[in-house]
């Protein structure tokens, strides 16, 4: 019997969210097979399994946090269990060690596991761990180091066995706490929102306190996700006056990110409205091409292009103020990052090396990175290094705003919606599409002259998409 502990996942995690398991107890799974979803503080990452076997135990329910190496599903045999001889079983020892039931990950947390707050009479013996022949404990360690998807964790077979930690009872408890009956996930809930367990009178037989007893207790339900609740009238808030929504995951980090840079960069932005036309007939020129038949194009690849062009007369765009060394570093390459809003928060992969990709292979890229962004999938090595970011409002219908650059850039172009407008064209007022480009810069070491010319660079390819053979 073997326990999957969660791993680091190379980003220097400490703990995630189990978003969805992939088995149940009872499927037989391979090495490398993806077993569940997790979400960390930037992205929903697959875990492969790094053993094959038969699932025996899921050891933590879907939403909640764990830490990293908490067990979180057991593989192996079950018929292992049934050929264990009595002395392996049970014995003298057999309630020496006991299991900690204030931990959702030894009992396994879901509905209809075991309760914090039983006393160990209730819960009968509890079983020893097996040993090996040799009579020591095989345990499987994993590696804490970079883990990449879709590989095995490499295993260390430790000589002998880990100390045991003292276990948890309920006797050693504060009175009020071990009266209360309630499972973990209840107890995480009442946690989450402030609620003292021993004022909630339980529902449950025999006392137990429920999820809906907690909700009760703060007035109302917990919120859902958005996509889980078809037909509320007020999103989150339907039926309740108000909720509290933990902050954490993708959230937690973008608002960590936000206020570190808000608050250490000097914003300067600035704006240009403009004639796009030609940039819409180029696109729809473009969709008509053998090349691009399969690709999806739009506006936004030729604003893609143009910031590359327009980065080489302006490469301070493209550089870094490093405060702690007193330096401003300029970079040769571009990784061009998206602003993408997903379910669970605003993430930016960036499409790497993008100033050598011709327009294809950037509308290629482009395609992969939205398309895996929207699924939620998009892996924390796609969104590090990025050099500039783009965020286009405009599929809003917004015409522009003063976006925040993201930490370790120097500059973010907001893309505003492309609209048809009163526009004079040599002398006469005619309907043209117009759009709105909004420039924030880091103004430490981007002045404005660097900044305007690299707005206004942009524009002129956008107006007459020709230029760019001047760049």
């Amino acid at each position: 019997m073997a326990e999957y502990l969660l791993p680091d996942v190379g980003e220097g995690l400490t703990e995630a969210e189990i978003v969805a398991w992939k088995v149940k107890v009872g499927d037989v799974i391979a090495v490398n097979d993806i077993v569940v979803e997790i979400e960390t503080a930037k992205s929903i990452v697959e875990l492969p399994s790094p053993y094959a076997g038969t699932v025996t135990a899921i050891l933590v329910d879907e939403g909640e946090m764990v830490a990293v190496g908490t067990p979180i599903i057991a593989v192996g045999d079950p018929a292992e269990a049934k050929t264990q001889s009595p002395g392996d079983a049970e014995g003298p020892e057999s309630s020496d060690m006991d299991i900690d039931l204030s931990n959702p990950a030894a009992s396994g947390g879901g509905e209809g596991e075991s309760l914090v707050g039983r006393n160990k009479a209730d819960r009968g013996p509890t079983r020893r761990p097996r040993r090996v022949a040799n009579g020591t404990l095989a345990t499987h360690i994993q590696a804490q180091a970079s883990f990449e998807t879709g590989l095995a964790s490499p295993l260390v077979e430790a000589a002998e066995p880990e100390p045991a930690v003292p276990s948890t009872s309920a006797r050693s408890l504060e009175p009020a706490q071990a009266r209360v009956l309630a499972k973990p996930p209840v107890r995480k809930l009442a946690k989450d929102l402030g609620v003292d367990l021993a004022t909630v009178v339980g529902s449950g037989e025999g006392g137990i306190v429920t999820r809906s007893d907690v909700e009760s207790a703060v007035g109302g339900a917990m919120p859902t996700r958005y996509a889980d609740q078809p037909g509320a009238s007020v999103g989150p808030m339907a039926g309740a006056r108000e909720t509290r929504e933990p902050i954490k995951g993708v959230r937690k980090m973008m608002a960590g990110a936000m206020t570190s840079s808000a608050f250490s960069a000097p914003h300067v932005t600035e704006w240009i409205t403009f004639d796009a036309t030609r940039t819409v007939e180029f696109v729809e020129r473009l969709k008509k091409r053998r090349e691009f038949r399969d690709v999806k194009v739009s506006p936004l690849l030729v604003l893609a292009r143009a910031c590359v062009l327009a980065m080489r007369r302006t490469p301070e765009i493209n550089s870094f103020w490093d405060e702690a060394a007193q330096e401003v570093v300029y970079k040769g390459y571009v990784n061009l990052g998206i602003a993408a809003a997903t379910p669970r928060g605003l993430v930016v992969p960036n499409v790497k090396e993008a100033q050598n990709l011709s327009l294809l292979e950037l509308a290629t890229a482009l395609n992969d990175l939205t398309a895996v962004a929207r699924e939620g999938k998009t892996q924390p090595a796609e969104m590090s290094g990025g050099t500039f970011t783009i965020t286009n409002v405009g599929v809003f219908g917004v015409d522009a705003g003063t976006p925040i650059i993201n930490p370790g850039e120097s500059a973010i172009l907001c893309f505003g919606a492309i609209k048809k407008q009163p526009w004079v064209v040599d002398d006469e007022v005619v309907a043209r599409h117009v759009t709105t480009l909004a420039l924030s810069f880091d103004h430490r070491h981007i002045d404005g002259e660097k900044g305007s010319r690299f707005l206004a660079d942009i524009a002129g390819i956008l107006e007459d998409p020709a230029s760019a053979l001047l760049f």
